[in-house]
């Protein structure tokens, strides 16, 4: 029996759905959010999603401690990159959304990323005035303003990118640019409507990051 056929036929019997923990900011795409969470639900998903409340919370933990816990414990991660940073700032610290994104990263989460395109047109035109990279830009500052609220989130799309590899070793470093709510929800519906076949790409391709996440929230449980 191949691999991928068990997988699914375990997940039958378990009677349990694929989790996609969406990762973004809120503001100014309320619509769209809902407009994914609608898709993914209907592709027959469960959907983890702050927005709609749908992240699995512990009063024990922090806000930060349940959204990273949640994307420790996903299945899939989608993330958005938006021309707003985000809250959950600790000072100049990084945002609940930048972590989340390092975290699946780090873990090697089977990942879909979509990135706004004021995020990419700043990044380029940054590396063409002479601020390129994260150390490029680190000596500028924005005036409070409605287009890009915080030069991070160049770096949180750099990070996606995997900018700082060699072009061999960047390895799930696809990162989809959208124009529109429309742009975003095309490509969500592009990459998940095959619910059978997104199982097998990750029971084929990601047995070991998701051992690796098991043993992760092993070490948090027993600290």
């Amino acid at each position: 029996m191949r691999k991928s056929q068990a997988f699914r036929e375990e997940k039958m019997r378990d009677n349990k759905k694929l989790t996609v923990m969406v990762s973004s900011t809120v503001y100014g795409i309320e619509e769209l959010l809902d407009r994914i969470y609608t898709l993914l639900t209907a592709f027959g998903y469960e959907v983890w999603m702050s927005h709609k409340g749908t992240v699995p919370v512990f009063s024990n933990r922090s806000a930060f401690e349940n959204c990273i816990a949640a994307t420790e414990n996903c299945d899939l991660f989608l993330g958005l990159i938006t021309p707003h940073y985000g809250s959950g700032r600790d000072g100049d610290g990084l945002s609940i959304t930048h972590q989340e994104l390092k975290r699946a990263v780090a873990l090697n989460k089977p990942r879909w990323l979509l990135v706004h395109d004021h995020v990419v047109f700043a990044r380029l035109l940054l590396k063409h005035l002479g601020y390129e990279g994260k150390a490029g830009r680190g000596g500028l500052s924005l005036e409070k303003n409605w287009i890009l609220n915080d030069l991070r989130v160049i770096d949180m799309y750099e990070e996606a990118i995997l900018s700082e590899k060699p072009l061999r070793k960047r390895q799930g470093n696809w990162v989809q640019e959208f124009r529109s709510g429309d742009d975003a929800a095309l490509f969500a519906t592009a990459q998940f409507s095959r619910y059978q076949d997104v199982e097998a790409f990750v029971e084929e391709n990601f047995r070991d990051s998701a051992s690796v996440s098991r043993t992760v929230q092993g070490r948090r449980g027993s600290s």
